[in-house]
């Protein structure tokens, strides 16, 4: 398969759904708005306490919920009494959207690990593998690719990255995935990097389809397109079109 020529470069794809006021990030309501506009997918799944796994963001509830604490302290049944800040949905299950979804759409997931890579891997892909619709995965952790590479590797894999704050990482592992050092071990099929930091020399060298996230303007759009072949976005409608050779 041409992954150029699939959905992943065809449509741009909403961040997260199509989330507003009424609609908040990685909500159904943001998905379902998604849909009925007609663009894929991106989402973030990680575990809670009990091993579900959710479709949620941050590792703190503090910015989405009226809670402070941590997603992963929570149980399945403690998603019946938490809302989405200002909305009355809840934080659903990876399975409850995959159920939502159905097909509708493409969905971009992220595998939200920066620990050991396993678990959420593999609860991820058995929820995925009854699943009918079209999807890919992607993380900024190379070695969650690693685990799809060897035991799903049908499925498109993206190699996360960007030129990182020292406040996010340490050097080392700075320097080696800003430079998309360890693509060896995630064997990507795509490249998903920071839109402020292209174009760069280590996204280039790999001469594969890249995604740039988030854009959140036409201007910004306008001005990272001729260095990716495709958008994450938020906060706006791109104008969808053909892209100029």
């Amino acid at each position: 398969m041409d992954i150029k020529k699939s959905w992943l470069f065809s449509r741009p794809i909403a961040h997260r759904g199509l989330h507003g006021i009424d609609a908040p990030e990685n909500s159904l309501a943001a998905f379902g708005k998604a849909i009925e506009a007609g663009f894929p997918i991106e989402i973030d799944v990680r575990p809670i306490d009990d091993g579900t796994v959710v479709v949620f963001h941050d590792d703190k509830l503090t910015r989405m919920t009226d809670l402070d604490g941590y997603v992963c302290n929570m149980t399945k049944s403690d998603l019946e009494k938490v809302r989405l800040r200002n909305s009355d949905e809840r934080i659903p299950t990876f399975k409850e959207v995959l159920e939502f979804v159905d097909g509708r759409t493409p969905l971009l997931i992220e595998i939200k690990n920066d620990s050991t890579v396993g678990q959420l891997e593999r609860d991820t892909l058995e929820l995925l593998s009854s699943y009918k619709g079209e999807y890919a995965v992607q993380s900024f952790n190379p070695y969650s690719m690693e685990f799809f590479k060897k035991n799903a590797p049908q499925i498109p894999r993206g190699q996360l990255s960007c030129f990182f704050d020292k406040k996010d990482l340490g050097f080392f592992k700075r320097f080696v995935l800003k430079r998309l050092k360890m693509n060896k071990v995630s064997s990507p099929d795509f490249i998903s990097y920071n839109h402020a930091n292209l174009p760069n020399k280590y996204v280039t060298k790999t001469k594969l389809p890249t995604l740039a996230w988030t854009v959140r303007s036409n201007a910004e759009m306008e001005k990272c397109l001729p260095y990716c072949d495709n958008i994450i976005f938020e906060n706006f409608i791109p104008v969808i079109g053909e892209k100029e050779e």
